[in-house]
């Protein structure tokens, strides 16, 4: 038909999808209508053997005549070779910047565990707020190189940390935003200087964990810490024995619920894990009696008080970093320590038993590289469950929180 504007008003409204109405005047040139009340002009064409389509405008704000004389241009350009479509998209990639990028990055990577997104975002917050409208292209080698010992000065595995995640940013650009030749627009990843001057910071891993000598005066500042009457205060102190008695991770301690607590099969549930896979528990003796005291006495206590989680923060819901409770468990006991720490101590303390490799590692979700037979070894929580009993008392018994006698 030939468009005009009122036969554009007379068209209805489909009652699902869309329908083209194409101009008889122009080819290629036609009206797009959609169930959800839009009519927009369209362009098609095709180019380089592919027919193509472009959005001109909504009908509305564009008139008809408006309409035709972009199709008729857009026509022009493909037929003088160009391919105003390819070129848009190329530009719009040529300037897209750390922040798209880093958004686009996270969208396509929806598989990212909670935790790593947040820790990406606080890094480029933290390290790269100042560039996240900056185009990419126009980060250089020698602002990343810059950028990196300043922020080394503060902390070299943050540094470094920072410097991977935009490395991937930059990794994922080279393959997301090409010409329209399909070459990458940014073929060259400009973290490599770092590497080509051997720039990385080394970072130690850390071996710090607390001692057995250590675990009286532990024990006496986490019991401090629970007598002092604030029931976060509690609640802390309940989450770093229930980490040192279990070697679990600091974010799976906090997000533990009580529909992961299994009273009667005495085992505890991590769905989250780091390396994805669920692990089961088993509950040693003094550790179902701590859980089961936390759970009766929630349930008794006043509505505003009761959680889904096991240890809840102030408001009932994830604890917030407890912080303001490890510096006072610190200061109580002369013990410096880390909440990371605690899992540390527990493998050691775990190693010292002589128990079984594939038990140690089964109880820690640590996997072995390499080792066939351990991925045909069916860990039982039951199987597990004596080596757990063993590390607890040795840990209990160390901390003079039961004596050797009892055991």
């Amino acid at each position: 038909m030939k468009l005009t504007k009122l036969t554009i008003d007379k068209i209805a409204l489909p009652e699902k999808g869309q329908v083209f109405y194409r101009d008889e005047l122009v080819k290629g040139f036609a009206l797009r209508v959609t169930s959800g009340g839009a009519k927009s002009f369209i362009i098609e064409k095709r180019i380089n053997g592919r027919v193509k389509r472009k959005t001109l405008g909504r009908f509305g704000e564009l008139t008809v005549e408006q309409g035709r004389s972009l199709a008729q241009k857009f026509l022009g350009e493909v037929a003088s070779g160009r391919d105003p479509i390819t070129e848009k998209k190329e530009a719009q990639a040529k300037g897209v910047t750390l922040k798209e990028a880093f958004d686009l990055y996270l969208k396509v990577r929806a598989g990212l565990k909670t935790s790593t997104v947040k820790d990406y975002q606080r890094l480029m917050k933290e390290i790269f707020g100042d560039w996240h409208n900056r185009e990419l292209r126009n980060i250089t080698k020698d602002m990343i190189q810059k950028r990196h010992q300043e922020y080394g000065k503060r902390s070299h595995a943050r540094a470094n940390n920072a410097m991977r995640l935009l490395k991937a940013i930059f990794n994922f650009a080279r393959g997301q935003y090409e010409d329209a030749q399909g070459r990458s627009l940014f073929p060259e990843n400009p973290v490599d200087r770092l590497s080509h001057v051997k720039g990385w910071f080394r970072v130690e891993r850390r071996r710090t964990l607390i001692k057995k000598s250590e675990l009286p005066a532990w024990f006496e500042g986490v019991k401090q810490l629970r007598t002092e009457g604030d029931p976060t205060s509690s609640t802390i102190a309940d989450y770093l024995v229930t980490l040192l008695l279990t070697g679990l991770r600091r974010s799976e301690g906090m997000n533990l619920q009580w529909e992961d607590v299994d009273f009667t099969d005495r085992t505890l549930t991590i769905h989250d894990t780091k390396n994805r896979e669920p692990l089961i528990l088993p509950l040693s003796n003094y550790l179902y009696g701590l859980l089961k005291s936390r759970k009766e006495d929630m349930e008794v206590g006043d509505e505003e008080h009761k959680s889904s989680y096991v240890f809840p923060g102030s408001t009932g819901g994830l604890i917030i970093e407890p912080r303001k409770q490890l510096f006072k468990v610190i200061e109580w006991s002369g013990v410096q320590f880390t909440i990371h720490d605690l899992r540390r101590t527990f493998i050691t303390v775990a190693e010292s038993l002589d128990l079984s490799h594939y038990a140690i590692k089964h109880l820690v979700n640590h996997k072995i590289p390499g080792d066939v037979t351990a991925g045909y070894i069916i860990m039982d929580p039951e199987r597990l469950r004596d080596s757990m009993e063993k590390i607890t008392t040795m840990i209990l018994q160390s901390g003079n929180v039961i004596n050797h006698k009892s055991h």
